[in-house]
């Protein structure tokens, strides 16, 4: 058995799986919420059992670790932490410097650090996450593993802005997308449920959520995606803009009176989306009730979002020279079949159909395309711990080995 915890740090929450990855098995996971605020707890779930809810002071990331590994002890989940072979862990953005997972050691933590100018919101806590980590369990090999580094893939076509080019080498400003693990993963499954080599496979992945991308998957690689040089550009979110004229920030800031930060990270990135459309909610799931009961505004959000969904879908189909699949993923992507429907509605020129009564899933793993459908139309459940884990297993069991290999010479 090779045991690896996996964390994703968040702001004021700290997601984690505990995987047996000899046998990919999910042996607990949990949350911890609402760190450094009143109404904190950990909520911790071990494989066959009942979830456990433990509303408790969590003052800081450093003691939601100290939570996680000592409720993996309690419940007799593992015997002690020294059970724990590895930890992986998610960080948001990992510039052009990771393509693909890596050791943590100085060098590395300084590149991710690099980065925070990239994705203030997200590589801090990620940062911060993986210094508790290595001080509460010194000597377990940490992973980082990038939201971004499937996307290394794109071409300059496609990652380039239409600024000076300068910017580029001087600051690098390009798109790099996010999501990547969820991407990678959905495309893997697809190839195994469609019976293809995902060599052969021109697929577009769509993550919906109220954080949501869309990838153009060829050859199983990313070849455009929907996100940029952070996570705000692109499709309409739960809080975030998406696509916009840039030229409205200087706008708001004249007309506001506001900086350029209170625009970008306050604004566009949390007070936009559906929520500043609606004037209702972020959550998806809120705003389909109240469009069912009339809500003009909470209907417009979704008719916008829809639309920019089919957009990007149109365009990557017309990259792509065609598709062969089309897949939902995500949480809204997941458990919404109305939203599913209401995407796929008028695109049977592109081979798309979906049988209603197929797509009438939630959270489950489905072929919902209709009789007749040329372009296949799935629904796959994300699983961005296990891609994290399999990485993490890889760079970690090589390095232990390395590691022997030095102590005997």
């Amino acid at each position: 058995m090779v045991f690896v915890l996996v964390i994703n740090c968040g702001s004021s929450s700290l997601k984690y799986q505990l995987i047996d990855i000899s046998g990919e098995k999910v042996l607990a996971k949990g949350l911890v919420e609402r760190i450094g605020m009143s109404g904190s707890a950990l909520i911790h779930q071990s494989a066959g059992r009942e979830k456990i809810s433990m509303e408790q002071p969590v003052a800081d990331h450093q003691k939601a670790v100290e939570l996680v590994l000592t409720a993996l002890v309690d419940t007799g989940v593992v015997d002690s932490m020294q059970a724990i072979q590895a930890v992986g862990h998610r960080v948001v953005h990992g510039g052009e410097g990771f393509t693909q997972g890596v050791l943590v050691k100085d060098d590395v933590l300084a590149g991710i650090k690099k980065c925070i100018d990239l994705a203030p919101l997200h590589n801090p806590p990620n940062i911060t996450g993986i210094e508790v980590c290595a001080q509460l369990m010194p000597g377990v090999p940490q992973v980082a593993v990038f939201d971004t580094a499937f996307h290394q893939t794109i071409p300059q076509s496609s990652y380039i802005y239409g600024l000076p080019y300068e910017l580029y080498e001087k600051y690098r400003i390009r798109r790099y997308g996010f999501h990547g693990a969820s991407h990678q993963y959905v495309a893997q499954r697809a190839a195994a449920m469609l019976g293809k080599p995902l060599e052969q496979l021109r697929l577009i992945t769509c993550h919906l959520g109220n954080g949501a991308s869309i990838t153009a998957v060829a050859a199983g690689q990313s070849r455009a995606t929907s996100m940029g040089l952070t996570p705000l550009e692109g499709l309409v979110m739960g809080t975030r803009c998406g696509d916009v004229d840039p030229a409205i920030v200087a706008l708001i800031m004249e007309k506001e009176g506001l900086t350029p930060d209170q625009v970008v990270n306050d604004l566009l990135n949390k007070k936009s989306g559906v929520l500043g459309i609606s004037g209702l909610s972020s959550d998806f799931r809120d705003l389909e009730q109240a469009a069912s009961q009339g809500h003009p505004r909470a209907q417009l959000a979704l008719e916008i979002f829809i639309n920019r969904v089919k957009e990007y879908i149109g365009a990557y189909a017309a990259l792509l020279n065609g598709i062969d699949a089309l897949i939902f993923t995500a949480g809204l992507g997941e458990n919404s079949p109305s939203i599913r429907q209401q995407i796929c509605r008028n695109m049977d020129y592109l081979g798309l159909a979906v049988d209603n009564t197929k797509n009438d899933i939630r959270g489950q793993e489905a072929d919902i395309s209709a009789t007749g459908a040329t372009v296949r139309t799935l629904v796959i459940p994300t699983n961005e711990e296990l891609m994290i884990a399999r990485e993490t297993e890889k760079i970690a069991v090589s390095y232990q080995l390395s590691a022997v290999s030095k102590g005997r010479g």
